[in-house]
């Protein structure tokens, strides 16, 4: 998974199929989905995965609405085409189904 280096990265990277994933080290239910993370990129290779560290990027998130992690974020084109936010820890299930659902995967 690639990191979030700039919000002008973030600015090209969401123009491309990219899904984003809002974390940080602190997080003990985004580290539960660590492992996983890597079988989901290889799931879905169709999109570039990209690691935002919350706490390095408070005010995107503030911009995002995303005020819990883990949280994702889709988009394709510069559309947002997906997310799933919340504080809730998230299963490898749950992410899947969240992928499958967005608009360019039916």
């Amino acid at each position: 998974m690639k990191e979030l280096e700039s919000k002008e990265a973030f600015s090209q990277w969401k123009k491309e199929k990219a899904i984003f994933m809002f974390s940080a080290d602190w997080c003990p239910d985004c580290r539960v989905i660590e492992p996983i993370l890597p079988e989901i990129e290889a799931e879905y290779k169709e999109y570039t995965f990209i690691y935002v560290d919350r706490d390095k990027f408070i005010d995107l998130c503030a911009e995002l609405d995303i005020f819990g992690i883990p949280s994702f974020l889709a988009f394709d084109q510069g559309e947002e085409i997906g997310r799933f936010v919340s504080k809730d820890r998230k299963t490898k299930e749950e992410i899947e189904t969240f992928i499958e659902k967005l608009p360019v995967n039916q």
